[in-house]
């Protein structure tokens, strides 16, 4: 029996899809962009979703269902998740929910060398990045506010969860650059 592969955002949400309908990694790529999950989930590489279903096929945790030639296009074959796939799915799930993980973001990094930088060019690059952050907030706002109104009966928040973390985050984050923008910036 193949060993499991590493648990990623990516792999999770192909196997979580695949266990809703029977898809091919190109609509898997666009079902994560037409729900925002790309919020969340990585699928800025084309090529990565294709990857992430050879390996979780490989696995044994999804399986080709059809295939299916349309006009001189390649074939399209979907997959769908196995029983071990939705089990092992879930479980990365739920570990994931339950257990705070050590991530490595970019941006802490930089903090982390921030003193490399002479005062002025580093306070000019956080404030570029407070007023990109503002500009997102709003922008995000407006786009999740149309998107609910948009649906007959709005959408239940256990749907939009992840907006809402985004946001609180960026939100945090903002006011904390603008806390260490004052506190650096010269009298």
């Amino acid at each position: 029996m193949p060993s499991e592969p590493r648990r990623s955002p990516l792999a999770m949400a192909v196997l979580l899809l695949l266990g809703i309908e029977p898809l091919h990694p190109y609509g898997l790529r666009q079902r994560i962009h037409e729900w925002d999950k790309d919020r969340v989930v990585n699928v800025s590489q084309r090529n990565s979703v294709y990857q992430t279903v050879d390996r979780l096929e490989r696995a044994g945790l999804v399986t080709a269902v059809e295939t299916a030639q349309q006009d001189n296009r390649p074939d399209k074959t979907l997959y769908r998740t196995t029983e071990e796939g939705d089990a092992v799915a879930r479980r990365w799930l739920l570990d994931l929910l339950a257990e705070p993980v050590d991530e490595y973001p970019a941006f802490p990094a930089a903090l982390a060398f921030l003193g490399a930088l002479p005062r002025q060019t580093a306070l000019e690059a956080l404030r570029e990045r407070a007023e990109t952050l503002r500009r997102t907030i709003e922008r995000e706002d407006a786009e999740v506010e149309a998107g609910i109104a948009a649906l007959p009966g709005g959408l239940d928040r256990i749907n939009v969860v992840e907006y809402d973390y985004l946001r609180t985050m960026r939100a945090a984050e903002l006011a904390w650059l603008r806390g260490l923008i004052d506190e650096l910036t010269p009298r």
